[in-house]
C-alpha cells in the first residue's frame, strides 16, 4: 500500500509540468509537506468540462486522501481508502465509478515505504534502539523517480454531500481522492510488494480526458500487472519518518 508521501514542490512547477491551466487558491496556498498521511490535504490534476463554455480544462485542485463514496452516511471510512488496488478496482462499488468518469493524477515527489526486518533486527537510523516488545521492525525507505520529475500517480477522486450544510455553505462539498496501487516492480519488490502506480507522461491526456471510459483507462493501467514504466529510486531512510508529526526536508535523508 501506499500510506504517506511528499508533495513539496511548488504549484507553478506543477503548473508548468503537468500543463495545468488553472490552480485553485488553496491548492497554490497549501504549504509543501514531507510526509503527508491519510485524510490529509493534497494536490491532484483534474481535467471538468466548464458548467458555462463546456471547455474541457485541466486543474490543480485540493482534495483529501481517502476516497468518501458519493453514497456514504458520512466521511469518517474515508481513511480505510487511501489506495485502490489496480486488479480489482471495477469489482468495488466505491472505486468503479469514478474509475469511468472521475480519474486524476496525484503529483507526488516520491513515497515512503516499511521494509520488515528479521526478528532482533533495529532500522538504521534508529540510534540503535531495539524494537519495542511485541512491535515488528520495519526499515523505512524514500522512493523517488530516478529522473528527478514528479511522479504522477494514478488516482480516482470523489464528490461526497454533507446533508447537514445549507445549499449556500462552500463547505457543503467534500473532494476526497484515492491512489491506485500495484504490484512493485521486481527491483523494489524486497522492499514491500506493492506500489502506487506511477504512470508515464506519454498517457497523463488519456488517463485524464473524461472522454475515455473505463475500459480504455483499464488498458492504460496494463490490467494491473507491475510497472517499471517510471524507474524509481530508493534509499534508507531513519525512523524519524514513521511519526506524522515529523515533517520536512531531512526525513529524506540517507542514513
Amino acid at each position: 500500500m501506499c500510506g504517506r508521501y511528499a508533495s513539496f514542490r511548488d504549484a507553478q512547477d506543477l503548473a508548468d509540468e503537468f500543463a495545468i491551466a488553472d490552480i485553485a487558491d488553496d491548492a497554490r496556498l497549501l504549504p509543501p509537506s514531507w510526509n503527508l498521511a491519510p485524510t490529509d490535504p493534497v494536490r491532484i490534476v483534474v481535467e471538468r468540462a466548464a458548467r458555462d463554455t463546456g471547455e474541457v480544462r485541466r486543474s490543480l485542485r485540493l482534495a483529501r486522501w481517502g476516497l468518501v463514496p458519493s453514497w456514504s452516511k458520512d466521511p469518517k471510512g474515508g481513511a480505510r481508502m487511501i489506495n485502490a488496488r489496480a486488479e480489482s478496482i471495477l469489482d468495488k462499488p466505491a472505486f468503479a465509478k469514478p474509475f469511468g468518469v472521475r480519474r486524476c493524477l496525484v503529483p507526488a515527489d516520491g513515497y515512503y515505504e516499511w521494509r520488515v526486518l528479521p526478528d532482533g533486527a533495529s532500522p538504521a537510523g534508529s540510534a540503535g534502539s531495539a524494537p519495542r516488545r511485541g512491535k515488528v521492525p520495519k526499515q523505512p525507505y524514500w522512493i523517488t523517480p530516478g529522473d528527478g520529475e514528479s511522479a504522477a500517480f494514478a488516482g480516482l477522486y470523489e464528490f461526497w454531500r454533507d446533508r447537514t450544510k445549507a445549499d449556500d455553505d462552500p463547505d457543503r462539498w467534500l473532494v476526497s481522492t484515492t491512489i491506485i496501487t500495484t504490484d512493485a516492480a521486481p527491483y523494489l519488490a524486497e522492499i514491500h510488494d506493492r506500489m502506487p502506480l506511477a504512470l508515464p507522461s506519454d498517457a497523463w491526456d488519456a488517463w485524464l480526458d473524461p472522454a475515455v471510459d473505463a475500459r480504455g483507462a483499464a488498458d492504460l493501467l496494463g490490467l494491473g500487472g507491475p510497472h517499471d514504466d517510471v524507474p524509481m529510486v530508493a534509499r534508507e531512510i531513519s525512523t524519524l519518518v514513521n511519526s506524522v508529526t515529523n515533517d520536512g526536508p531531512g526525513l529524506l535523508e540517507a542514513v
